[in-house]
């Protein structure tokens, strides 16, 4: 015997959640199977997100973001780009006539409030902890078989499972990975000197470092380096840590304080044939994954979730949400940004990881004139920020 729903969605994190979230005023039932309930870090996180203004309105009208810890959430108001060889481009969000350019918060916040509504949601039933364990399509419903035995028949099936999606595989989609060979490493400072809410890169001979601004002076690194460069991060002590990655932002916040230790994660392209099928769609890193220097992986989760939401909650009732015809409405609102994503900062790290001296003298020209064009800069802020990730 299986339970019945409109909608299954295996995988419960940002992605997976805000859809449910999204779909709170619909008429579809819903499932959410998740491994295990999202856990918040003592002290603070090391893994942040970089959350865009048009995606904080998106959790703003799931009610998810006026109830996060304000105390918590730094807002960026300005952004130093430094080239290699001497480029720089300055971005702010008042000469842009913004309120800010991003918002910075600790991956398990937003995690936790959606999961905590989604707790409360009438029309979504929580099978946690639960793993899938086969997957069976057909012209009429999609099951789904858990590991300890329930079955679940559904009308269609999202994977928002990740990068390494079992639905997926399940489903024989093709993913193509592109290993970069470089790792990104985590950490939180505190800093010697006030952030003043600015945001910080640089794209170095040994990776491209980033600076994110927290609440009480602290700082989030993320640094996309070659995996030998990282394990020597990662060997370091704090003090040491704290001296080098102090050293190789030119000392700008001062000296350091280690927060939180260093970890370290694998960076690699991800592309894949389609998003969707009959019975099944993929979100999140599920159906893209991209080189962390935009900041943008997390955004384009949420608006996968968004535009889900919205062809699965225009249908009329006598419409089925696992058709091909509806799905690929879906697959058509989310064809461009991803794929434009993927190619911007794929191209990006190839381009400032080549040692020829004219590519590094044309790139650092780049940024500089980029730099003293304002409408231009502007423009590009203006787009990032209100567009669609």
């Amino acid at each position: 015997m299986s339970d019945r729903f409109d909608l299954a969605i295996v995988g419960g994190g940002l992605a997976g959640a805000s859809l449910a979230v999204a779909l709170r005023a619909s008429r579809l039932s819903i499932a959410v199977v998740e491994a295990q309930p999202p856990r918040r870090a003592e002290g603070w996180d090391a893994r942040v997100y970089a959350v865009s203004p048009a995606n904080a309105d998106f959790l703003r009208g799931l009610g998810a973001w006026q109830h996060l810890d304000a105390d918590r959430i730094c807002a960026v108001y300005d952004m130093a780009v430094f080239g290699d060889a001497g480029g720089r481009l300055d971005f702010s969000a008042y000469d842009s006539g913004l309120g800010e350019l991003a918002w910075i918060l600790e991956a398990g916040l937003m995690q936790a409030e959606l999961w905590e509504t989604l707790k409360r949601q009438h029309n979504v039933t929580l099978f946690c902890p639960a793993a899938p364990q086969a997957l069976d399509l057909d012209e009429a419903s999609a099951v789904l078989t858990l590991e300890d035995g329930r079955s679940l028949r559904a009308r269609l099936v999202v994977g928002a499972d990740g990068a390494n999606s079992w639905v997926r595989r399940q489903a024989g989609i093709e993913a193509r990975f592109t290993p970069y060979d470089e790792m990104g490493v985590v950490a939180n400072f505190r800093c010697g000197k006030p952030h003043r809410n600015t945001a910080f890169q640089w794209f170095r001979e040994d990776g491209i470092l980033a600076w994110l601004p927290l609440p009480d002076n602290l700082m989030s690194m993320v640094w996309s380096t070659p995996d030998a460069k990282a394990q020597e991060l990662l060997a370091l002590d704090g003090e040491a840590l704290c001296a080098r990655v102090a050293e190789a932002g030119g000392g700008l916040l001062g000296d350091f304080e280690l927060v939180t230790p260093a970890q370290g994660f694998s960076l690699r392209l991800m592309r894949v044939g389609r998003t969707v099928a009959p019975r099944l769609a993929l979100i999140g890193d599920a159906a893209h994954a991209i080189h962390p220097l935009s900041g943008h992986g997390i955004n384009l989760g949420f608006q996968d979730a968004r535009a889900l939401a919205e062809v699965l909650g225009a249908l009329p009732a006598w419409r089925d949400p696992g058709e091909l015809q509806a799905l690929r409405a879906y697959a058509r609102a989310r064809a461009e940004e991803p794929l434009l994503m993927q190619y911007t900062t794929h191209a990006l790290n190839r381009l400032f990881n080549t040692r020829n001296p004219l590519l590094a003298a044309a790139r650092n020209l780049g940024l500089n004139l980029t730099n003293a064009l304002p409408v231009v800069r502007n423009a590009l802020v203006r787009y990032a920020v209100s567009g669609r990730f």
